[in-house]
Order: C-alpha cells, then structure tokens, then sequence
C-alpha cells in the first residue's frame, strides 16, 4: 500500500496562544517533527507537513525527509490546509492519504499503523478514522478515490467532518493506544 501522510499545521492557534506547529513537548521536541515521524514510521511513504501560520520557523521544524507545503489561505479554516494537502499528495501515485493534526503530542505510531491495516485490502475506496473512547479522532485514513469528492466539500473549519460523517467509514478502536485528545492550551 502506498499511503502518504498528511500533517495539519496551518492554523493560529488562538485559542492555543499561538501557532501549535512551533509547540514543543515537555523534552523540547517540536509538535510538527513528532507528527511528521509518527506516520512516517507507521509505514506511509512520503509525508507532507501542510503550513500556514509562521510558516517560515514551522518550516525550520519540519523533520528531513517530510515536504513542507504552504496553505496561503490557511485563515480560512482546517479545511484549506487539507485542500492544500489533498493537492500535494494528488502529484504523487499515493493509493491513499493518512491525515494528522499537529496538536496531538501522544499520538503515536502505533495508532496510525493501526489505520493503516485497516485499509491494506482496499487503500484507494476506504476511508478509515482512529476512535478514542467511542469518539472519531486522527488519524484518519482517506482513499484516492475520495479525494475529488472530499475536496469538493470542504469549507471552513470542520474539516472531513460533515464527509467522513456522511459516507461509510470503518471504525478503527485505538483506545488502548491513547494519543486522540488535542491540545487545546
């Protein structure tokens, strides 16, 4: 499966006190680079880190080998970053997406391995999404053949929300892995 991994880190942050892709960890590890290395060592190929807010000191945080790629309308809300990121993975013969935010710190690679497996069968016409507790959280696995669809719907701050909640998507149980709570402060 050729998956490629998409970090969200465009945004302000304002309710954060400022942009969440310069956040670091209590060690000093920035948010963006833990993000980045986390779907790169669940298996995806290639990741890209989607930017906007300082984009210029988050792209110094970007780990070597992910893409960092700008959201120049990134104001807008979470759903330009993942245009933005839909797009860049779209140059690529990726069979589908595995998407992250940047504000979850304890998210590890395991949960997104777990995703991952969940679309081993059918990358490109499955859409997967990580659950916490009965709730729907990141990461969330998006096939190719969603992408145009998807992309299509997107508007302001929700996301693939009102998609995902729309079209059939598989469940995958990451409870026991912790990590899906975003940090907010």
């Amino acid at each position: 499966m050729d998956v490629t991994g998409v970090v969200l880190a465009a945004g302000a942050g304002s309710r954060a006190g400022g942009p969440k892709a310069l956040r670091t960890d209590t060690d000093g590890t920035p948010w963006l680079h833990q993000a980045c290395v986390a779907l790169r060592d669940a298996g995806c190929r290639e990741v890209i880190a989607v930017l906007g807010a300082a984009a210029d000191e988050a792209a110094a945080l970007v780990p070597r080998g992910a893409l960092p790629v700008i959201a120049t309308d990134w104001e807008l809300g979470q759903s330009e970053s993942l245009k933005v990121g839909l797009a860049a993975a779209a140059t690529s013969s990726a069979d589908a997406v595995l998407v992250t935010l940047v504000d979850l710190p304890e998210q590890s690679a395991a949960a997104a391995q777990r995703v991952l497996e969940a679309g081993a069968d059918d990358p490109r016409g499955l859409l997967a999404r990580a659950h916490f507790d009965g709730e729907p959280g990141h990461p969330v696995l998006i096939g190719r053949d969603h992408w145009r669809d998807l992309a299509a719907t997107l508007h302001g701050d929700t996301g693939a929300k009102e998609y995902l909640r729309d079209h059939l998507v598989v469940e995958v149980d990451c409870t026991d892995l912790g990590g899906g709570a975003d940090v907010d402060a």
